[in-house]
């Protein structure tokens, strides 16, 4: 869509949604872009509230950014959805078109190879992943493209198991499930993607061995984790949240302002002085 005076507002929605960084991101690209007429806020919507709030915005929006738990709640709103959003039933952006119809997408699994790719890493062997909730199958989609081999996701749970095993069906990943009480042997992958609340893998700190290869860590605050401290202790490297964030907020400036490229390290900086105030 290009950039006019007519589209020019765009804002994050979830529940709870006061700690988004979205906002600091979207905002430094409108500055860098020169794009003074635009606007991006953060509203507190949830299942309940999100259909009435999508039926009241008028034609000066261009586009939502949507955190949990409305990515796949949205769905059913939309007029469609892209190939990507489909893979794994989830939307993290609406972008509104000229005439109003309600476009879904999924930056979150670009914007993880796109991260990966800015620190060298655009093919593996193999994986681990640590965890299967929702970003869990974001990562089991952006392996898709870049993993030879197997995939090894590490569970607490039969039910996160067989979820899993589904997605790696559906998206065609060699997917193997091991469980949660043996994770420590994760780390000898290649690539190991943490997907785990706060606090969830900090055991694992101890268990980094000698020659680790690439962390991606989702989490970004608290920052670094204990696990990624260990980790780049040994000299391995190290992909964080706030990487990912800014990597499929990236896309989502693109596709709702029409400007190209935005403006990664502006946006990167105002998130880490963002997490550095806090």
């Amino acid at each position: 869509m290009a950039s006019n005076d007519r589209r020019h507002r765009a804002a994050v929605l979830g529940s709870p949604i006061a700690h988004s960084l979205s906002p600091v991101l979207h905002r430094a690209a409108y500055a860098e872009l020169g794009l003074d007429h635009w606007s991006y806020g953060r509203f507190e919507v949830d299942e309940q509230t999100l259909p009435g709030f999508i039926e009241g915005l008028d034609g000066s929006w261009a586009g939502l950014s949507l955190t949990m738990p409305l990515k796949r709640a949205v769905i059913p709103l939309l007029d469609g959805i892209t190939d990507t959003a489909a893979s794994v039933e989830a939307v993290n952006t609406v972008v509104f078109g000229e005439d109003g119809r309600r476009t879904g997408d999924n930056t979150d699994i670009p914007g993880m190879v796109a991260a990966l790719r800015e620190r060298g890493v655009d093919k593996v062997e193999s994986a681990a992943i640590l965890g299967a909730g929702a970003t869990a199958s974001s990562a089991l989609a952006a392996l898709a493209g870049i993993c030879a081999g197997p995939v090894t996701a590490y569970v607490r749970s039969a039910a996160r198991a067989d979820e899993m095993r589904g997605w790696g069906e559906r998206l065609g990943v060699d997917i193997r499930i091991a469980d949660w009480a043996e994770a420590d042997r994760a780390l000898a992958a290649p690539l190991v993607i943490a997907t785990t609340p706060a606090g969830a893998a900090d055991a694992l700190g101890g268990a980094v061995p000698e020659r680790p290869g690439t962390l991606f860590d989702v989490l970004y605050e608290p920052w670094p984790t204990r696990l990624a401290s260990a980790w780049a202790d040994r000299g391995g490297a190290v992909v964080g949240g706030l990487d990912l964030l800014v990597h499929q907020a990236v896309l989502q400036v693109e596709q709702m302002t029409g400007r190209s490229p935005a403006p990664l390290a502006a946006m990167r900086k105002a998130g880490e002085e963002a997490l550095a105030a806090r």
